[in-house]
């Protein structure tokens, strides 16, 4: 499967469920059957658990999992930044990156995770190793500490997306991460 439509198929599972929304878990699930078995399982996991779900209720779900819980938003600029000045900033230069990349936006910021793992997709590949190691991963392994252990369905969407990740871009080493991370998004109006 191509790395673009891999990463789209993804960023669908983690728009609000609509009426197309099972179908296309369906079809993530099926396309990264022969790419990634790993992802494969977890996302057939997640079927499991929302077979029985109406779409009222996965959108509940969502809703509670995502909008209410802050420390599961998928707005990646809150996990980097919390309120501070700087997530203003990276919004802005969120915002140019998509339009560059030829990404629409949806009604959702132009950090939500959706966004980026489009742009993601689109990234020449250094670019997209340093926005992964400098902007995803940090989200995503605040995120999987929040939903850790509640049995929650949306943690193996979201621990597909890392699954992925990680196969396609190298960890940062923990040390070469610092504190308050230095995007070049920030330093030069691009990565």
């Amino acid at each position: 499967m191509c790395a673009r439509n891999e990463l789209e198929l993804l960023a669908a599972l983690l728009h609000y469920p609509e009426a197309d929304y099972v179908n296309g878990a369906e079809r993530c699930f099926e396309a990264l059957g022969g790419g990634d078995a790993e992802a494969a399982v977890l996302l057939g996991k997640f079927l499991a658990q929302t077979r029985d779900c109406t779409m009222e209720d996965l959108q509940a779900l969502y809703t509670s999992t995502f909008d209410l819980d802050p420390m599961c938003t998928l707005d990646l600029g809150w996990h980097l930044f919390g309120e501070k000045y700087e997530r203003g900033e990276f919004l802005v230069k969120m915002r140019v990156e998509l339009r560059r990349l030829g990404v629409g936006e949806s009604h959702e910021l132009p950090d939500h995770i959706t966004h980026a793992l489009e742009a993601l997709a689109r990234m020449k590949a250094e670019e997209a190793e340093e926005f992964a190691a400098a902007c995803l991963f940090p989200a995503l392994d605040k995120m999987c500490s929040a939903l850790d252990g509640k049995a929650n369905p949306f943690e193996n969407v979201v621990l597909a997306v890392v699954r992925i990740l990680e196969r396609r871009f190298p960890r940062p080493v923990l040390e070469a991460v610092a504190a308050s991370p230095e995007f070049h998004i920030l330093d030069s109006g691009g990565w």
